[in-house]
């Protein structure tokens, strides 16, 4: 097999690695050789048991998770934690679920590394709302139905996040809700309230990519109420349906019309 070059850079005190949604199949070959250089790694509470597997029993693992509304390391502890590490010299990994440029607090964790002098390299991964959409038999955008995409969070530092409802609530768009279980109701809300259709679909991908993955197929009038039935992480994918839970509808609709 040909040699690949190596990804990341060797000079760097640290390297931003994004994990993807869980399963190892979606880690990038430029992960796989950080894990497999690293002396130190610092991961999320998200990242897959699977991609942790790939770490060598001799690396160092330091776990800094966060849960919503849960029990978290705070930012600041992951911030010093994290220049504490690499003040030692060791090759250290930050390794985040998902790719570490969406709603990862990367900015947050490259600013204490500036401040203090030292020198970062970012390796993307992922994101669960590609992976969720891939699962589902669907994709992100398609001719004729949406020319863009929004990847938006439910909720933010403020509490439940505002978000362009107007450009949202049209036919045809699509969005990823990211942390949108708590605040489905309000999202609901806030949709209907400026015109969504009331049957636009949404797929709930749960634990995307793991063996425990489950989808539900809702739309927004019963959105909450299927969410309600979710305990792990989730993305919800309003504006797009199971490509079987389509089929069964238009199945539906012609048999009844």
């Amino acid at each position: 097999m040909t040699d690949l070059p190596h990804f990341t850079p060797a000079a760097v005190a640290v390297t931003f690695v994004g994990a993807g949604p869980g399963a190892a199949a979606h880690l990038t070959l430029g992960a796989f050789r950080a894990l497999q250089a690293a002396d130190v790694v610092i991961h999320d509470r998200l990242v897959g048991a699977e991609v942790l597997a790939l770490i060598p029993p001799h690396v160092t693992r330091i776990d800094v998770g966060k849960e919503g509304f849960g029990p978290s390391t705070t930012q600041s502890t992951i911030n010093a934690t994290l220049v504490a590490q690499a003040m030692t010299g060791a090759r250290i990994v930050r390794l985040k679920g998902g790719d570490c440029g969406i709603f990862g607090r990367l900015d947050e964790e490259m600013d204490a590394l500036e401040a203090a002098g030292l020198s970062f390299a970012i390796l993307p991964g992922l994101t669960s709302a590609a992976v969720a959409a891939a699962s589902i038999g669907q994709s992100l955008t398609k001719r004729g139905r949406n020319g863009a995409l929004r990847i938006v969070t439910g909720h933010d530092m403020e509490g439940f996040a505002e978000q362009d409802w107007r450009g949202m609530a049209r036919a045809g768009e699509v969005a990823a809700i990211y942390m949108g279980k708590k605040s489905s109701r309000f999202i609901q809300g806030r949709l209907m309230m400026h015109g969504a259709d009331p049957a636009t679909p949404v797929a709930i991908v749960e634990n995307v990519s793991r063996p425990e993955q489950r989808i539900i197929a809702a739309t927004l009038s019963t959105l909450p109420e299927a969410v309600a039935q979710v305990d792990g992480p989730a993305v919800l994918l309003y504006g797009l349906a199971p490509r079987r839970a389509r089929a069964a509808l238009s199945e539906l609709k012609e048999a009844t019309a």
